[in-house]
């Protein structure tokens, strides 16, 4: 899409930002995140073009993945790190590409103190983090002044490359994050102790990086405002740390939300939008330098609001830009139903992050890989029929659709979304709809022709088409139980498309991430969190009052009482979701009083209610339903009964049955559609 300058549709969001020595075009920021990319330096290449592709789309400013500045700091062995003049070089092939497209770009510099999956780490003090495994070694006052002086020379060897300017990374638990703290800093010495004494290393490091850089450089410190975690600062001691690293020379301050261990959900979907405005807002009225928000924002109204309410003077939307490099762009076009919206499922971007695999999209698979999955305008326009309108037929009809191909899409339902749409109705998962209105406007705007309410029997495309797609999904596998025809049972569609409204016990069978979905369903159903609810329940206190900004937890009252099973002992219950957003739900479930059963025989079901044995001891659950979430099954008849010799394809749930997995499905359907 072609660069848009007009602020006429979000006068303030795309206002310029004059920083005295540069100007920002723009207050939209990508926020820094971490691809896997920045770690290898045969990747710069794919980072060049990450990056260069979301300049493009309008973005004022980048802000790079974490780069160490020394081995004791990497994330993991062998760490992205700029630390000699012979890295430079691969780093100024991203600069050069964001500055041809005339962005600006800041490089990150992280420490990650004991957040490291590496045996090197140092920290404050010599205490474990509960999400690493190794035990950091507490810095000496030679180690304390060898990494001030490296982060200098990092942010000078950056300035060579090219960068705009620096951010230093002193939010989320990292290093700079552990010294200002009391819970990770037990030293006694003058690091630690008063929070005067506590902030004296960043403050440090501040005055080092300006001295090599000059003041004509951008300097981010990225302050986390409220940590979420017990021994976590106050708000009286953020405020003495911002406006000392004020007075040092910083540029811009961003905000950092919780710490990585902090047992309070900060960036999944069931966070509102924004949830932490109030924070930024009262942080803004304390400084004079530029203030930016982060965490949770994910459209341009909400963005728009925070900088005419004057709540921020910049936006940091890291997500929301890995789903729609073109969102600014977008947006001054006034079509803010034209973006891909970033829906917090974590899927593809942190839970890669965590799995050290490249982050994504879950639903925009060519993020972090531009140069591996084009769209590029077919050679040879085919007639292309898609059989199946959630997500992987969707994902392939809309991109056959934009490379140029005739694409008819048909679904036998009356809307399209398939089980996706069933999300939509789980508290905390309302985002999911956004992906639908996309792929809404997505058809229209490709001219695929839809087909609503039209089964397809087999041949019946035979002789029309030149590829024939095969995405028609899932059904609810059924288990071989005595009495499963009975009135109690139904299926997690039944429920969550709500064609039955369950009583209040219910017995749901499978604990995987369906059933974590099925189980917050009847918990909380019809609930939609706003921000103070979501403070509430959770402990947040946004004052910041006490240390850590917590308070004492006031979750909702459960509105049903429920059972999970599974047959297995061993696998954890309501393992299913990923590993950035799991523990949440588990934690949602457990103080929903949901009974956690395991080994679960099922033998049985009639109007006593479900019969299982448990270790050869019978048991009954008196329930009114029993919910069946016990897998999927491919539904691909149309596919088995394929005439020879015409493409068939096959892609989503029609070709692997597992759980519900929407990242599979749109990468599945994108990549084809790539490929016709």
């Amino acid at each position: 899409m072609a660069s848009v300058t007009s602020a006429s549709h979000y006068p303030h969001l795309l206002s310029p930002l004059d920083l005295g020595f540069t100007q920002l075009k723009n207050r939209v920021v990508m926020g820094s995140i971490h691809t896997g990319m920045e770690d290898r330096f045969y990747n710069y290449g794919k980072l060049a073009a990450y990056f260069a592709e979301r300049a493009r789309g309008g973005a004022g400013l980048l802000i790079t993945g974490g780069i160490s500045p020394n081995r004791q700091g990497w994330l993991l062995p062998f760490g992205g790190t700029l630390n000699r003049y012979a890295d430079v070089p691969s780093h100024r092939r991203i600069t050069r590409a964001v500055h041809r497209e005339g962005g600006k770009i800041v490089m990150q510099i992280l420490h990650a103190g004991r957040y490291g999956y590496q045996p090197l780490l140092v920290s404050a003090s010599r205490v474990k983090s509960p999400i690493t495994p190794f035990k950091p070694r507490a810095l000496s006052e030679r180690g304390i002044r060898a990494t001030i002086k490296d982060y200098g020379r990092c942010a000078r060897l950056a300035q060579l490359a090219g960068y705009d300017g620096v951010e230093l990374m002193g939010s989320e638990g990292y290093l700079l994050n552990q010294f200002i703290c009391a819970r990770t800093n037990r030293r006694q010495d003058r690091w630690g102790g008063s929070v005067d004494n506590r902030m004296r290393l960043p403050l440090e490091i501040v005055r080092e990086v300006r001295r090599r850089v000059g003041p004509e450089f951008i300097l981010i410190y990225r302050l986390s405002l409220i940590d979420l975690v017990e021994g976590g600062n106050t708000w009286d001691d953020i405020v003495t740390i911002a406006k000392a690293l004020e007075a040092e020379g910083i540029t811009l301050l961003n905000t950092g939300i919780g710490w990585h261990e902090a047992r309070v959900p900060t960036i999944m979907s069931a966070v509102p939008r924004a949830a932490f405005r109030e924070v930024t807002a009262r942080m803004r009225r304390e400084l004079r330098i530029p203030i930016m928000a982060s965490n949770r924002i994910n459209d341009p109204d909400t963005a728009e609001s925070l900088i005419a309410d004057g709540d921020a003077d910049l936006v940091s939307m890291a997500r929301a830009l890995l789903a729609d490099p073109d969102f600014v762009n977008k947006a001054a076009a006034g079509k803010p139903e034209a973006i891909n919206t970033c829906i917090a499922c974590n899927q593809a971007c942190f839970d890669h992050v965590f799995a050290l695999k490249r982050a994504t999209c879950l639903v925009n698979p060519r993020a972090a890989y531009e140069t591996e999955l084009n769209y590029r305008p077919s050679a040879q326009p085919r007639r292309v029929a898609v059989v199946g309108a959630g997500m992987a037929g969707l994902a392939c009809a809309s991109v056959a659709a934009q490379r140029g191909h005739r694409v008819e899409l048909f679904e036998a339902a009356g809307q399209i979304g398939g089980q996706f749409r069933l999300a939509m109705s789980v508290p905390g998962k309302e985002e999911f709809r956004e992906t639908i209105r996309y792929y809404d406007y997505e058809l229209q705007r490709t001219g695929v022709q839809l087909h609503l309410g039209t089964p397809v029997e087999a041949g019946a495309l035979s002789g029309d088409f030149d590829d024939i797609v095969i995405a028609t999904g899932v059904r609810p596998r059924v288990p071989a139980i005595s009495g499963i025809d009975h009135a109690k049972v139904c299926t997690y569609a039944d429920v969550l498309s709500g064609r039955i409204i369950p009583g209040a016990r219910v017995a749901v069978i499978g604990a995987g991430g369906i059933g974590v979905d099925v189980c917050e369903y009847l918990l909380h159903q019809g609930r939609h969190s706003s921000i103070s609810e979501y403070c509430e329940e959770w402990g947040i206190d946004l004052k910041v009052a006490s240390a850590g900004g917590l308070r004492q937890v006031n979750a909702p009252p459960p509105v049903r009482r429920i059972w999970m099973l599974q047959r297995s002992k061993s696998g954890k219950m309501g393992a299913g979701p990923g590993r950035t957003t799991g523990w949440a739900h588990r934690i949602t479930l457990q103080r929903g009083g949901v009974e956690f059963i395991g080994g679960a025989e099922y033998r049985r079901i009639d109007d006593a209610g479900l019969h299982i044995a448990v270790d050869g001891e019978a048991r009954l659950i008196e329930v009114d339903h029993v919910v069946i979430c016990a897998g999927q099954e491919s539904v691909r008849s149309l596919y088995e009964a394929r005439p020879a010799g015409l493409r068939y394809h096959v892609i989503g749930g029609a070709d692997i049955a597992a759980e519900l997995d929407a990242k599979r499905a749109i990468r599945q359907g994108t990549e084809l559609a790539a490929r016709l």
